[in-house]
């Protein structure tokens, strides 16, 4: 096991799917035992949502890094290489320390298994992996994102977090989390502890109700942020202005470095966040109190990829793939539409609604051209079928390649003067990232 290279644990963890299913809690807890326990050694924010979570995660490792902590970022997908799934002070882990956390876990899983137990999901060694990375790095504090849901998610075996986040919540995953929003709200909401404190997205009536319940039973504090907390008050093509009104917050004016109205609010609720922490008696927090002027230039200074980011000139990426985040999507690409021409490059997986998607899409936008691609693996849908879809309601030229370099290629080619806007899956996201990354263009 120890002259096993990087590229194999990598391998290693990627076949995991095909031989484990989902584990009981006790099956987390128990490699967490035999690795120490390493996610008892640094405060936790345990943050879940159905979007923004993975936003909000990142506007507060901003924060509380501009505030002088050591910080840890443990979220999931990734979009390029699995390695983004664990960063400190928002560096990625090394292929090394990564390998080194690998051989680590995979001892504790042997011994496991040799008494008994089930192997993890790949989720949960993930998890594991990361606790333990974030232990031998001493990271003071961790921005922790769940992975499906948040009651039955390996990483609600945290015992004590201080601080529980809950963004918006919206119809997804519902074959697991439930069929309406209030019982997949009710799934999210079995993130919250007894005593912990809870910041939540209270945009839907029903969501809200529910998380408010949920602290109610676990006697914790609630504080809510509502949409009217925070007014727009400028847009670009590159940001968005807005002034909050709202928990620690009067009246202030802050600046978002993307060009998506839905990230003032994953900005307000990481503020929320952060001023719930900064009046915690704490003794780190006494040591690195976390200040307004921190807490702006962190949003300010925040870097989170594939999420309505300018990737290159005229090209935006936006890892929209559910029916809330296409309509949020949706409401930053009319508005650019208003001033310039737009083309769209696409692709969905097949467990998505994504005939419905794309139907929102074309009734919203009018394109100068769509160029559709095929992810996801043994998800993937066929690019001539996106197409076809595509050719019933665009009402532009379409094109399609079922490999997304070809597809970028093609996309770009035809672009002229246009905003290219691409989205529909984060897997597509990833892989045109990683395409920009490897070529010339």
């Amino acid at each position: 096991m120890n002259t096993i290279r990087y590229e194999q644990a990598v391998e290693y963890i990627s076949r995991i799917p095909k031989f484990t299913k989902k584990n009981e809690a006790g099956n987390t807890i128990e490699l967490l035992r035999r690795l120490s326990h390493p996610e008892r050694e640094f405060r936790v924010i345990h943050i879940a949502g159905t979007n923004g979570k993975g936003s909000v995660c990142a506007f507060l490792e901003s924060i509380f890094r501009k505030a002088g902590y050591r910080t840890g970022l443990f979220t999931s997908p990734h979009l390029v290489r699995i390695n983004e799934r664990f960063q400190t002070d928002r560096t990625p882990v090394s292929d090394e320390d990564f390998l080194e956390a690998f051989l680590h876990v995979m001892r504790a899983v042997e011994e496991m298994m040799a008494d008994g137990y089930a192997h993890p999901t790949y989720f949960e060694f993930l998890f594991a992996a990361g606790m333990w990375y974030f232990r031998e790095q001493k990271i003071d504090i961790l921005l922790c994102e769940t992975g499906l849901g948040g009651r039955l998610d390996a990483t609600n075996t945290i015992e004590k977090p201080i601080l529980s986040v809950i963004t918006s919540i919206s119809l997804d995953h519902t074959e697991y989390l439930g069929d309406t929003v209030p019982e997949i709200a009710a799934e999210k909401a079995g993130i919250i502890k007894r005593g912990v404190p809870v910041v939540y997205d209270a945009s839907d009536p029903g969501a809200a109700e529910v998380i408010r319940e949920r602290a109610q039973q676990t006697g914790s504090e609630a504080i809510a942020w509502c949409p009217e907390m925070s007014v727009i008050t400028d847009r670009t093509d590159r940001s968005v202005k807005f002034r909050i009104t709202a928990p620690y917050f009067d009246d202030v004016n802050v600046c978002v470095p993307f060009a998506a109205d839905y990230q003032a609010a994953n900005a307000s609720i990481a503020m929320i966040a952060a001023g719930t922490v900064s009046r915690m008696d704490d003794p780190l927090v006494k040591e690195h109190p976390v200040s307004l002027p921190d807490i702006l230039a962190g949003i300010a200074e925040t870097r989170w990829s594939g999420r309505m980011e300018e990737i290159l000139k005229d090209v935006i990426l936006d890892g929209a793939h559910n029916e809330d985040g296409i309509r949020q999507f949706l409401k930053t690409a009319e508005r650019i539409a208003e001033k310039r021409p737009v083309s769209l490059l696409f692709s969905a997986v097949a467990d998505k609604k994504w005939k419905e998607m794309i139907g929102r899409i074309c009734r919203s936008v009018h394109f100068q051209s769509v160029t559709v691609t095929s992810v996801g693996g043994s998800r993937q849908i066929a690019a001539q079928e996106l197409a076809g879809e595509f050719r019933r309601h665009a009402g532009c030229p379409v094109y399609a390649f079922e490999d997304v370099k070809s597809a970028f290629r093609q996309a770009r080619r035809v672009q002229k003067d246009s905003v290219l806007l691409c989205c529909g899956s984060l897997y597509l996201a990833g892989a045109v990232e990683e395409e920009i990354n490897n070529a010339e263009l």
